[in-house]
């Protein structure tokens, strides 16, 4: 082995890598990125704190001492909800995942219980939670310790506390039901941002793109034939992800017009994105640095693999600025909980992003390059 030749060799590969200023700017921006994003979100797991609406129906000192037991445990942040709505539709409207709802005739109750030689008075509190939800069983477990502490300062038997679960949906649905969803929104961004970057920069770089402009292929025929071929892996793939969603997990997902819509939706929109960065990347080598970039932030930031509550709060207001976001719960509420107004919702907020960042993809795309 001649060290000179691998010296120089080496020489040359940092200054081809030097010389790159994307794919520099990329390597070392991209881990830097994950670690500052996981870094923030599981920096102090101790002191990880989650949000926890209440709704007081019984509105006495004696219940609101149940508030401060559970602000004071400092696990929670609570939410006082009024106690005049329902909850369960409270739950629904405000994407709530746990309401706990304190009951009328608590203090009554409480007072019975204490004044009693055979103590037979109880109380219920209620737990209307969504069952999708990660973070509301951990959420649950903390409400327990705290009922449990008060249960044990009462030395009468049986326990006076007592809790029951109510879920905010009409049926049973399971986590794979909701996160089969997050898969399929996932996997269509991928692919659609992988795709465009991954092709047109290597295209480019070999002049094909050039060449295409004599013949005649017009702009338009070109980016039409990219939507379609994603649009057509992103069909195949979500046939194969819920073929075996159906055959191994025998998951209950609705299939219906919602669907094509968004897989629609969220080609436009990162295939919009990948033509713009395509204007950045300019060698073949760096495209897949630049799309990670984009991508793994997204993915981990937008709730597909976990809620976003387990993020800081200026991390879960940026994750709703994120157009997988809007993919995420568009796909959910059509294909598990049968809401089409906020899949509507979704999907005119996701339309309008796509709208515009594919409009300005096509802006920057320019068929005769020349560089």
């Amino acid at each position: 082995m001649n060290l000179r030749v691998v010296a120089a060799c080496l020489v040359v590969s940092f200054k081809s890598f030097y010389r790159e200023k994307t794919t520099m700017f990329f390597t070392v921006s991209f881990p830097i990125m994950l670690i500052l994003v996981f870094g923030t979100i599981f920096m102090d797991d101790d002191k990880l704190n989650y949000n926890l609406c209440v709704q007081d129906l019984d509105q006495t000192e004696t219940s609101a001492e149940i508030s401060q037991a559970l602000a004071y445990t400092g696990k929670l942040r609570l939410t006082m909800v009024d106690p005049a709505i329902d909850a369960k539709q409270y739950a629904k409207d405000n994407q709530v995942n746990l309401v706990l709802v304190i009951p009328r005739g608590y203090e009554e109750a409480y007072t019975h219980y204490l004044q009693s030689d055979n103590p037979s008075a109880f109380a219920t509190f209620a737990y209307i939670y969504d069952p999708s939800s990660a973070s509301v069983l951990d959420k649950m477990q903390i409400l327990e310790m705290v009922f449990a502490r008060l249960n044990q300062g009462l030395t009468a038997m049986p326990s006076f506390i007592r809790t029951e679960t109510v879920s905010i949906h009409t049926r049973k649905y399971r986590f794979i039901e909701f996160f089969i969803p997050g898969i399929i929104a996932m996997m269509v961004m991928t692919e659609s941002l992988f795709g465009t970057v991954n092709v047109n920069t290597e295209l480019r770089q070999k002049g094909i793109i050039r060449k295409l402009a004599t013949t005649p292929i017009t702009r338009t025929d070109w980016i039409v034939s990219n939507i379609l071929y994603q649009f057509m892996l992103a069909v195949i793939a979500t046939a194969a992800m819920l073929l075996v969603g159906y055959s191994v997990f025998d998951v209950t997902l609705q299939i219906n017009a919602w669907l094509p819509l968004f897989i629609v939706l969220d080609v436009f929109m990162f295939v919009g994105i990948g033509m713009l960065l395509t204007r950045v990347v300019r060698e073949a080598q760096s495209a897949a640095a630049a799309a990670n970039a984009v991508a793994f932030p997204m993915m981990f930031l937008s709730g597909s693999f976990f809620p976003l509550e387990m993020m800081p709060h200026f991390l879960q207001t940026f994750a709703k600025v994120l157009p997988l976001y809007y993919v995420n719960e568009g796909l959910r509420a059509s294909m598990v909980l049968h809401d089409n107004m906020a899949a509507l919702r979704y999907a005119l907020i996701l339309g309008g992003l796509a709208i515009v960042v594919f409009i300005l993809g096509i802006m920057v795309t320019q068929w005769e390059e020349t560089r």
